[in-house]
């Protein structure tokens, strides 16, 4: 399969068994690799220091206990994820808001859409400076 998302290594950090496996195959049916799924906060900081990811689908409550911690190690890696929840946004603490987040029952177009934004190649902000430069020579 020829997809944007071949082979990007997406973990899933989730606690509802059903929710798992769809977003397990919706992943795959996207051409991702799905590392984990992790349950808990504990399993998903191992997994981000074992394994290469890509981006990340978090969950944001896993049975009681905020997954906070592990957005904090991804985004220290640079690694893009996006909160799940069937919260409201506005539960979030506020310094996480910004991310994005998919609202539960998650459907495939939008987690398409959102793994796309997350994984959007970023122009390194040195060519930038340098076309800036080159466009102000005479």
């Amino acid at each position: 399969m020829n997809s944007p998302f071949s082979d990007r290594r997406i973990l899933l950090v989730e606690d509802e068994i059903f929710v798992v496996w769809l977003l397990e195959d919706m992943l795959a049916d996207l051409g991702c690799a799905v590392v984990g799924p992790a349950s808990s906060v504990n399993q998903a900081l191992a997994m981000i220091d074992a394994e290469a990811i890509d981006a990340a689908v978090l969950d944001v409550n896993l049975n009681g206990q905020m997954s906070y911690p592990i957005a904090d190690a991804l985004a220290a890696r640079g690694v893009p994820f996006v909160f799940s929840t069937g919260y409201d946004k506005d539960t979030l603490l506020d310094r996480y808001r910004t991310f994005p987040v998919l609202q539960k029952p998650i459907q495939r177009s939008e987690l398409s859409d959102t793994l796309a934004k997350l994984l959007m190649p970023r122009e390194p902000i040195v060519v930038s400076a340098i076309a800036t430069t080159a466009e102000m020579l005479p």
